[in-house]
């Protein structure tokens, strides 16, 4: 389902363990990581899609909700990663989840009927800013900022990071990079 502005509604999950670390999986045969994402179905309420997509990418819903975002956060995806038949998409909106996770790490199951992850790690709170995909870096950054408070973690090291303008295609079909007023 995509909205009338082309964004797909989604959930992220932030898992974290006792000491605050937030688990990081690694996309199957890439060499990406990310948190756990997943679109919410037209019946679904955002926390329903929550569990369900965490049981579906981590094989656990083993988890309490500490806190989510206030609304949604928004990302474009580059037109070079869009699926040729997605003409009206132009990426993701999505309500980002705070989560404890309250079982032990043999919950953690990445073998799932369809698996998105072959690898998972703890790691620390902040780091996935430094290491997720660009056009997915400010809504990390957000997300982190906004939920941080929620386990006492202190604000981001460094400022928001600032990602490219996305490119368009301009009237006669030539690429253009888009730019600000200044």
């Amino acid at each position: 389902m995509i909205d009338a502005d082309g964004y797909r509604p989604n959930v992220g999950m932030i898992v974290c363990n006792d000491h605050n670390q937030v688990l990081w999986a690694k996309r199957v045969g890439e060499n990406a990581w990310q948190f756990p994402q997943g679109g919410i179905d037209g019946n679904e309420t955002p926390e329903q899609a929550m569990f369900r997509e965490l049981q579906e990418e981590v094989g656990t819903s083993k988890v309490v909700i500490l806190g989510r975002t206030r609304g949604w956060l928004r990302y474009e995806v580059p037109c070079t990663r869009q699926r040729a038949a997605r003409r009206r998409y132009r990426g993701q909106k999505q309500i980002w989840f705070l989560l404890r996770f309250q079982g032990s790490e043999e919950d953690i199951n990445l073998a799932t009927a369809h698996p998105e992850f072959e690898d998972w790690k703890w790691v620390d709170y902040w780091r996935p800013v430094h290491e997720i995909i660009a056009f997915k870096r400010r809504v990390y950054w957000q997300a982190l900022q906004e939920l941080a408070p929620l386990i006492g973690t202190g604000p981001a090291p460094m400022p928001a990071p600032r990602c490219p303008e996305p490119a368009r295609v301009g009237s006669r079909g030539r690429l253009r990079t888009a730019t600000r007023a200044g």
